[in-house]
């Protein structure tokens, strides 16, 4: 029993630091495995100090990291004055990122949010604002999930701590 126990502890450390390494990486998904890893901690001690409404919490937070990152970057796009088409321009340039590398990555909802501008016959500056608008959000998208994934992983200390 002790043996299956260390090999849990040792798991859900493993996903956790991933998780939250995921949470600024492109690629990995940072909060499933945050969450995973945090869900093995309760397990490896028979779910005695961290209980079901816990983990409830703890899942519906790993789920708002992905509204934060949505949210972020269209406010994002729409506080630097980027029209409904940035915004889809810089949804649709991150999916087709994502298959170029990490350089796709980063710079396809740049270029998604330009083109997006450019093609409501914008000037160069109010696309690449759009654009510019599009990396902030990011930016604050990648802080908030980072928050609360370190919050994620407080609670459940806390928690075990008390």
């Amino acid at each position: 029993m002790a043996d299956q126990s260390l090999v849990l502890w040792i798991l859900s450390a493993i996903l956790t630091f991933t998780g939250l390494a995921g949470l600024l990486l492109p690629l990995v998904p940072g909060a499933p495995l945050l969450f995973l890893g945090l869900l093995l901690g309760a397990w490896a001690e028979g779910f005695r100090y961290v209980g079901l409404w816990t983990l409830l919490a703890l899942a519906g937070m790993a789920a708002l990291t992905y509204v934060v990152e949505f949210a972020a970057s269209i406010l994002g796009v729409k506080k630097y004055g980027g029209s409904r088409r940035a915004m889809v321009g810089a949804a649709v340039g991150g999916i087709i990122g994502i298959f170029l590398g990490f350089p796709g990555i980063l710079l396809g909802p740049f270029v998604g949010a330009v083109i997006g501008e450019l093609s409501l016959q914008r000037s160069l500056d109010e696309a690449s604002r759009a654009g510019f608008g599009t990396v902030v959000g990011m930016a604050i998208g990648v802080a908030g999930k980072l928050a609360i994934g370190i919050t994620m992983i407080g609670i459940f200390l806390l928690i075990r701590l008390l």
